[in-house]
């Protein structure tokens, strides 16, 4: 059956979305890039974030079974008896299929220009008008909110997200022992990279604060403005001059902002994280929607769509690796619709793991999924 590994849906369409990305990119012949952030490169930035949640999950269990004097031999042993090849395996394709869309996504979305010019903003936001009684959304929030400390805090819980999400498919991907989870998540983030690239194709808009930025003019010293200004220059070169290396990056519906947030915030309450960490995130959501808006990096239904995205993302993502509740009811049962492979060490080193910590609690999974 296709989907025995619970890597394989993703992988492949990872793969068909790659070969898309390519193909635009010779048609074009504009060379294809990978976009970087303050870490450098995403194929840094991601296996970087892979080995310090490796280093999180395995140094306080060497500690605490060996003590600090032994803890480099202690880690060894950690490594011998916890970790098998085919763990590093599954963590690596979930980092690859991650950084496969999304580099495609970056790509694809800067063809934009050439592709798709953007046709669809004074729609959007004559919708908007219209939702809000003859009000623009944005008009309100800054009567409201006003355009002081607010907008500091919700520039930078906009801006955070760059950081925030890698780092959350990390712990899944390395600190949770149920492969199938790790590639649950992996594959919800990936698909919306997908699912929002498409969605630019169909209505390409540029968002409130390109196409009609004297309305944001009061708001200003913020990450999120600073930011904004960073991606028009860019968004400028590129098309001024066609030996940019830039990358464009300017869009609007759906807003993968609130999508990709969305996804995560219902992936931790599906999985049932801490009730606190539950709480914190759907918090982040909140003000990540607020700035959305606020900054007019969005219309409304951008918003609506991003929503739709998320929804999407995290259902596919739980049947793509059998993590429904009838696939899971299905394998408890002896009739698995996605194998998840044993990847636990081999007995012998689980008996010798025992005799050492007898009376230890040995589970390293920090995100819980109970």
């Amino acid at each position: 059956m296709l989907r025995r590994n619970p890597y394989t849906f993703i992988g492949i369409v990872a793969l068909g979305f790659a070969i898309i990305a390519v193909s635009f990119s010779v048609r074009l012949d504009i060379p294809m890039r990978d976009p970087e952030g303050f870490l450098g490169p995403a194929y840094v930035r991601l296996p970087l974030l892979a080995m310090l949640f490796f280093a999180a999950g395995i140094i306080p269990q060497a500690i605490g079974r060996y003590g600090f004097k032994r803890v480099v031999w202690g880690v060894r042993e950690v490594i011998r008896t916890d970790w098998t090849w085919a763990r590093f395996g599954y963590i690596a394709a979930g980092l690859l299929a991650f950084y496969t869309s999304y580099v495609s996504y970056r790509n694809l979305k800067g063809y934009l220009p050439e592709l798709r010019p953007p046709t669809w903003d004074l729609e959007l936001e004559r919708f908007d008008h219209w939702l809000f009684f003859g009000n623009y959304p944005s008009d309100l929030l800054h009567s409201v909110m006003g355009t002081g400390i607010v907008a500091q805090i919700i520039a930078v819980i906009y801006v955070s997200y760059l950081m925030l999400i890698p780092i959350t498919l990390g712990a899944y991907l390395v600190l949770n022992r149920d492969i199938s989870i790790g590639a649950w998540y992996a594959t919800a983030l990936s698909l919306n990279w997908i699912l929002g690239t498409i969605s630019y194709y169909i209505l390409p808009t540029v968002g409130p604060a390109f196409a009609f930025p004297t309305r944001f003019e009061v708001i200003d010293g913020t990450p999120a403005s600073e930011l904004q200004r960073s991606l028009f220059r860019a968004g400028r070169d590129v098309i001024e001059n066609e030996q940019s290396s830039s990358i464009y990056g300017i869009a609007g519906f759906a807003s993968l902002h609130v999508s990709v947030v969305f996804t995560a915030c219902l992936f931790f309450t599906m999985t049932k994280i801490h009730p606190l960490l539950r709480t914190i995130a759907w918090v982040y959501f909140a003000g990540t929607v607020l700035a959305t808006v606020y900054f007019g990096w969005h219309y409304v239904s951008d918003d609506l769509a991003g929503l739709l995205i998320g929804v999407i993302s995290v259902y596919v993502g739980a049947w793509a690796t059998g993590n429904t509740k009838r696939q899971k009811a299905r394998a408890a049962a002896g009739h698995p619709d996605v194998e998840v492979p044993d990847v636990r060490p081999h007995p012998e080193a689980e008996q010798q793991k025992a005799q050492t910590t007898a009376g230890e609690d040995d589970s390293d999974t920090v995100v819980s999924t109970a």
